[in-house]
């Protein structure tokens, strides 16, 4: 299995992040591949629960172990915002490199409680695998919103972060701060990068992760990154592209029927954004904290 605790943590001494593209279908995950080789860059794909459903476990880790064989790029394959024990159960043993438990609707000793039980599983399938927990409330969904209300009692708490970590040994950890699903009408709030560095400082080197990549600033996403953000999940922007491009081919070519003649214009603009994003992640930030 690939090491994918190592891959983040190269990221950590390259002063980078690595995103997370989610996907549902071929052509979305064939346009984030794409990204990847073109860009030679490791990448994560992720499924939520609907998007694992609809594609299939099995199906998606033989299609990532088909990629990797013949690319040669680093493809971790996460399954993002499990909600149960058992499902992170179907998803290791179907062969996924990563996982997210995400126990934030959760009591927070029932959260400590589950996500140890999720650590403990996942080792002793394999070492490698990384494990990912939540803490905070993330507002929104995988759409455009007119407006989202984001309340102080849903931001991570730093205190709470340190003893979560200390009790469960989860390799990352996703955060709110200030962070929402979807994309919001007029522009995304602006991060709380003062309660991050907050975070950083009581978790150490565990891996922090941004959800809801899609719709923030430039610049909050590198000063995140410089504070210690190394992993950026992106999901409503892939599927913003993928109706917009889907849309205006058959406005053109409404007679068309033939799905490999109608997707190349919806892969190539998925492909777009995924190698901005990734050219985004990585670029060097002056100033950023050592490791």
């Amino acid at each position: 299995m690939i090491n994918a605790i190592n891959i983040l943590k190269e990221a950590q001494k390259s002063c980078c992040a690595i995103g997370q593209f989610n996907v549902s279908n071929l052509e979305i995950l064939k346009a984030v591949l794409n990204a990847a080789r073109n860009l030679k860059s490791p990448v994560i794909i992720g499924t939520s629960e609907g998007e694992r459903e609809f594609i299939g476990r099995r199906q998606i880790v033989k299609l990532i172990e088909a990629y990797r064989e013949e690319s040669q790029i680093p493809v971790i394959l996460n399954a993002d915002h499990t909600k149960s024990f058992e499902e992170i159960k179907k998803v290791i043993d179907a062969g996924y490199s990563a996982v997210h438990f995400d126990g934030s609707e959760l009591p927070f000793k029932e959260n400590i409680k589950i996500t140890k039980e999720v650590m403990e599983y996942a080792k002793s399938r394999d070492e490698n695998i990384l494990v990912e927990g939540e803490l905070g409330y993330l507002r929104g969904g995988s759409n455009i919103h007119k407006a989202v209300e984001i309340k102080e009692e849903d931001m991570t708490k730093p205190d709470e972060a340190m003893e979560f970590v200390k009790e469960t040994g989860i390799d990352s950890l996703a955060v709110v701060i200030g962070n929402v699903h979807g994309i919001v009408r007029g522009g995304n709030p602006e991060l709380d990068l003062a309660r991050l560095a907050e975070i950083k400082n009581a978790v150490g080197k565990t891996f922090l992760v941004l959800h809801g990549g899609s719709g923030i600033s430039e610049k909050d996403i590198q000063e995140a990154i410089k504070i210690g953000i190394v992993k950026i999940n992106i999901n409503t922007e892939l599927r913003v592209a993928y109706a917009g491009a889907l849309k205006n081919f058959l406005s053109v070519k409404p007679e068309e029927t033939t799905p490999y003649k109608i997707f190349p214009d919806v892969i190539s603009a998925i492909q777009k954004i995924t190698e901005e994003k990734i050219k985004l992640f990585g670029l060097p930030v002056v100033g950023r904290r050592k490791n």
